[in-house]
């Protein structure tokens, strides 16, 4: 059975209280894996682009309050 499936039998397998558990958990490791990839992503230049046209709304006053 590959990997994914057999993570996915254990979890269904876990009472609700580690499900609780294990979901907090996943919720954590989840984030700084984004957050990993958002750092990756800002070093190489990748956000650039998104950077740059919010300046260039900003400057020329096409923005919102929120």
């Amino acid at each position: 059975m590959p990997a994914v499936q057999e993570l996915q039998a254990d979890v269904a397998q876990l009472s609700p209280d580690e499900l609780a558990r294990f979901r907090a958990w996943f919720e954590e490791f989840d984030a700084k894996v984004w957050d990993k990839q958002i750092e990756e992503d800002v070093k190489l230049g990748k956000l650039d682009h998104l950077a740059n046209q919010a300046i260039a709304d900003f400057r020329t006053g096409n923005v919102r309050e929120v």
